[in-house]
């Protein structure tokens, strides 16, 4: 029970220590949440420093939401892998008002609904994370990772004293809030010249300082950094009841003690997002966070859970990002790099120059074409910037350049700078390609691509690595990765590869043997395929086998799948090298199958042809198309003799006309549902063609 005043002085200690915990965290909570302080800094460390001595007296009392955590713990080995309950996606981006207003439109068509409630934040240039409350106490704390997989970093969370060590009020049994770290950039300058008087490299902008300060094993280091944050949503809940609105989450987070931005705001129309992004536009500079723009969500929770996902990024919000900054420098040399699929993409070395707080000293100079349009020439005097404030790219001559008697126009090469095999350029491309199989960068890229996190997920063979397995004879395909357990003594002389390090790539390349289907087909590196593309043909084909065989007609009647990805899907294991090395997977067991339940053939819906017409109310026109694909139906846009039944909502036009035409069943929403639901399958009208 909490005390009303400092009478638990002559309480027994488990007393005293309840008491200076309510009082300690009270005491945080106005200063770090509602700024607004009722107690001097040193009644606080007095309070802290009795607490620490009575914790040090009785260990067993030291509780899980004691204020002492923050001070951090001795240096851990390495953070633990925590596998994220519910993805922790990425968002799309827009640039402008018209394409947030196309993203709006797109949004609102899906549902087929006039108009939604949006919530403007602003977009934190932080560190997103993730911390779960058990029981209403943080039991962990995980980085975001690559969205599926994190790294454990709840010891140095729980030293930032905006998190909240207990939630106040009632919270479900579990819940999952999600945020973003970030260091305040009026405590930059001072971090830095700290570093820099004892000898240590300063750190490029506050981003990078918090990914530092967050990633330090040693979490008392941690805790002497000024991190901060903000609550932005939930993740994983178990039990208790949702708010129905992202605005009223926000409330309840923020009445749990959580951090939520003040600035943050409902918006009814573009209009007022647009208000509210010039808005964040004006005050940016006088923050004491970065911000590089707003993030827009639909407010209802169940339009989101309507809305879900495409890919890999929620359909229900976006983040509307301001303009790129720009920055003049000078254009040293041009030189091209070979891609995993032969693409060869030229790039700048440029005189380093700071863009939007990070060191530039390359960036992207898109295609041969490009290079030709613009006239980029060593020696020019150019305007970079960093695309969507990530990528770095040249985008036009400075005003006022001068050139000297010696330039000349850059001349793309016409051969590969690696195996100098003659280079093409298909008619509908602006990718100038290397086509020999056997080019050894080709090689080299695709080996990192196999090995990387979104693909195999091969810790330990990274870029060096993947150069030197081929160049020094080790692998000459992928499938030779899978050999090299018999060549452990050989890889020990490789250069900085000790008996450690050795061990666990070999223990990693013998894990990812067990990654599903969709990671392989990605890894393999086909030319537009894609994660999601991966699981579709996944599903469809099973197993390496059916894919390797698959016609163009087959894979055209995939959802998803258009002309592009099935010609080039097709190309690829016409190529007899490809058709090898995947019967040597096969061979050495890298043969996952894709056991994904079908959908079950026992529903009235499997194997019927639907059309859906008209304004549903329940549902729109693609959430039911999903509900008909789901069981196992096929869902088409047009009413033809095939048809079994036109789902008819109101305002149904010329494709119920044409049902009645073609004696099709028309059916109901009511009994749409019926028939997904409970295999409630529609009676025939009596008389009259369906519909009448």
């Amino acid at each position: 029970m909490p005390f009303d005043s400092d009478s638990s002085k002559d309480k027994d200690p488990e007393q005293r220590i309840f008491y200076l915990n309510e009082k300690i965290n009270r005491a945080n909570r106005l200063y770090y949440i509602d700024n607004a302080p009722d107690s001097s800094d040193a009644e606080w460390d007095g309070w802290m420093q009795e607490l620490i001595a009575l914790e040090a007296e009785h260990p067993d009392l030291k509780t899980p939401d004691s204020p002492t955590r923050r001070v951090g713990a001795p240096p851990s080995g390495a953070f633990e892998e925590v596998v994220h309950p519910v993805p922790m996606l990425s968002l799309g981006n827009v640039f402008d008002e018209d394409g947030f207003r196309a993203w709006y439109q797109r949004t609102l068509d899906y549902l087929e609904i006039e108009g939604a409630q949006m919530v403007c934040e602003l977009k934190i240039d932080g560190l997103a994370i993730a911390v779960t409350y058990r029981d209403g106490v943080l039991e962990r704390a995980a980085t975001r990772g690559d969205g599926e997989r994190g790294e454990d970093v709840t010891a140095n969370v729980r030293t930032i004293r905006s998190v909240p060590l207990a939630l106040d009020g009632e919270a479900p049994p579990v819940i999952e809030l999600r945020g973003e770290i970030f260091f305040p950039i009026s405590k930059f300058a001072a971090l830095n010249a700290e570093r820099e008087e004892a000898g240590l490299p300063a750190y490029v902008n506050p981003r990078n300082s918090a990914s530092g300060s967050l990633r330090q094993l040693d979490s008392s280091e941690t805790a002497k950094r000024p991190l901060d944050m903000f609550f932005y949503s939930r993740g994983y809940v178990e039990g208790g009841d949702e708010p129905e609105s992202h605005w009223d989450l926000l409330q309840v987070v923020k009445g749990w003690g959580g951090r939520v931005n003040s600035w943050t705001r409902r918006a009814d129309t573009v209009e007022q997002v647009m208000a509210a992004v010039a808005d964040a536009g004006e005050i940016r500079e006088s923050l004491d966070y970065g911000i590089d723009g707003v993030v827009v969500k639909i407010d209802s929770l169940a339009l989101q859970r309507r809305l879900g996902y495409v890919g890999r990024d929620p359909r229900w919000a976006v983040a509307y990002k301001f303009p790129a900054e720009q920055i003049e420098t000078t254009l040293l040399h041009i030189h091209v790099n070979v891609g995993r699929t032969g693409a060869l993409t030229p790039w700048a070395e440029l005189e380093p120059v700071v863009v939007g707080g990070v060191t530039v000293g390359r960036a992207t100079l898109h295609n041969k074409d490009e290079i030709a349009r613009k006239d980029f020439r060593e020696g020019d005097r150019v305007v970079i910037q960093r695309a969507g404030d990530v990528i770095p790219q040249v985008v036009e001559i400075a005003a006022g350049n001068e050139r000297s008697a010696d330039s000349v126009p850059y001349v793309f090469p016409d051969s590969c700078p690696s195996c100098g095999t003659t280079t093409v350029q298909a008619e509908d491309e602006v990718v100038t390609r290397c086509v020999d199989a056997t080019c050894p960068v080709q090689f080299e890229r695709l080996l990192e691509h196999f090995a990387s996190r979104g693909a195999m997920d091969i810790e330990g063979l990274g870029a060096r690595v993947a150069q030197d397995l081929p160049r020094l004879g080790f692998v000459s395909n992928i499938a030779g990765i899978y050999r090299l357990h018999e060549r452990r003594d050989d890889l020990l002389e490789l250069d900085k590869m000790g008996e450690t390090r050795v061990d666990n790539l070999l223990a990693a390349i013998e894990a990812s043997r067990s990654q599903p289907l969709p990671r392989l087909l990605f890894a393999l590196g086909i030319p537009e395929i894609g994660s999601e593309s991966a699981e579709w043909l996944s599903r469809r084909f099973r197993g390496l086998t059916g894919l390797k065989e698959a016609t163009e007609d087959e894979l055209l009647a995939i959802d998803g799948i258009g002309p592009v990805i099935a010609s080039t899907v097709v190309d690829y294991f016409g190529v007899e090298q490809n058709q090898n090395l995947v019967d040597e997977l096969i061979a050495l067991g890298i043969n996952p199958i894709d056991d994904t339940p079908e959908p079950s053939a026992d529903h009235p819906a499997n194997g019927l042809t639907f059309v859906v017409t008209g304004r549903l109310e329940s549902m729109s026109r693609s959430e039911a198309q999903s509900r008909i694909k789901t069981l196992g139906g096929k869902a088409t846009g047009s009413v033809t003799k095939k048809t079994h039944y036109l789902v008819a909502g109101a305002d149904a036009g010329s494709k119920l006309e044409k049902a009645n035409r073609l004696s099709i069943h028309v059916i109901d929403e009511e009994e749409f549902i019926a028939f997904m639901e409970q295999g409630l399958v529609p009676a025939a009208p009596e008389t009259g063609p369906p519909g009448e």
